[in-house]
């Protein structure tokens, strides 16, 4: 079986592509810039009017350089489902004197860039340029989607829906979807829309990061521990017993120090942290359904994971398949073989 394996960030997109035939330390592994950050340099190369299409993508950096774009004077058009970057309330993108034109609208006459968090193409040309074929049977593509829902808030959105994940079934590989996705996650579905005719299974970013850290040979024999994974953008933490999940907490990485950790991985172990408290530190949530009985340690992976450096916690740095950077590609590895033996 050869698996094609995407994890999507903030910051940079991790890339492998493995047979199940060889090693998975001999796979092909590639880090590149995140998607947003690739486009969002290209509308800021721009000097001209603006029609961006495509599918519902990440925003962040988009989000500003279509901001600084107007700010320039320069119109910004959009389709609907681009649009949705920016905002899943077109009224709110209206709002900030972005024009919203049809999916199938076209303006030649003007500067065009197309939005997709997954790029094929240009996967295959970089790994042509060593020789490698883009061949798989199935493709795994992880990203942090909140969800949408008319009223309510995007973070509270996210917490209800991992609520109800972790009240029926606590496994991170839970929180993965198999050639469809609910119509609420907009992000997933704009990247199902780019993979038609793939076998395709889409994940959140963050548990696909924890199911990787699971992988890790050291984790593999213990029973009770919090992985955490602390990414450029964002932090979660899930709190582990006998492979089910009791409790997570979601945070911004840029908010949170050593001090603030400590407190929260405390809280999370006992089971007294909150949703709100985090949601009210500009946080994205917690949920917890159970304290933990002990913690033998916390596993740590992700490109910022050193804050942990700074505290006195018991520590191990997970790197599953020997990269820290593969513990999403791994984590989706691990769920699609996982699908496709039961």
């Amino acid at each position: 079986m050869k698996i094609l394996a995407v994890d999507i960030g903030v910051g940079t997109q991790d890339i492998m592509l493995y047979n199940t035939d060889e090693p998975i330390e001999n796979s092909v592994k590639i880090v590149m810039p995140a998607p947003t950050k690739i486009i969002a340099n290209r509308i800021r190369e721009h000097h001209n009017d603006l029609l961006i299409k495509g599918v519902t993508m990440g925003g962040g950096p988009i989000n500003k350089a279509v901001k600084n774009h107007l700010a320039r004077g320069y119109n910004v058009l959009m389709t609907e489902s681009s649009a949705r970057t920016i905002r899943d309330d077109l009224d709110r993108v209206r709002s900030l004197g972005i024009k919203i034109v049809p999916n199938n609208e076209d303006h030649p006459e003007i500067g065009n860039i197309e939005l997709k968090d997954i790029d094929l193409n240009a996967i295959r040309h970089a790994l042509l340029q060593f020789d490698v074929k883009l061949d798989f049977d199935y493709i795994g593509v992880a990203v942090q989607d909140h969800g949408y829902m008319d009223g309510m808030g995007d973070r509270n959105f996210r917490f209800m829906k991992i609520k109800e994940k972790l009240d029926v079934a606590r496994g991170p590989e839970e929180f993965a979807y198999y050639n469809e996705v609910p119509e609420y996650f907009t992000r997933m579905k704009g990247v199902l829309n780019t993979l038609k005719g793939y076998k395709t299974t889409i994940m959140d970013s963050k548990f696909a990061s924890i199911c990787g850290a699971t992988c890790d040979n050291y984790v593999k024999n213990l029973n009770s521990y919090i992985a955490m994974d602390i990414g450029n953008g964002h932090t979660l933490a899930a709190s582990f017993e006998n492979n089910k999940i009791l409790g997570v907490f979601e945070h911004h990485t840029r908010a949170l120090n050593p001090e603030k950790i400590v407190n929260l991985l405390g809280k999370l172990e006992n089971a007294t942290i909150t949703h709100e408290e985090v949601h009210e530190d500009e946080g994205h949530g917690a949920w917890v359904t159970a304290p933990m009985n002990s913690v033998q340690c916390i596993v740590a992976t992700g490109p910022m994971r050193r804050i942990l450096e700074k505290t006195d916690l018991n520590v191990h740095y997970a790197a599953p398949a020997g990269d820290v950077m593969m513990a999403g590609p791994v984590g989706l590895i691990k769920t699609i073989i996982s699908q496709n033996t039961h």
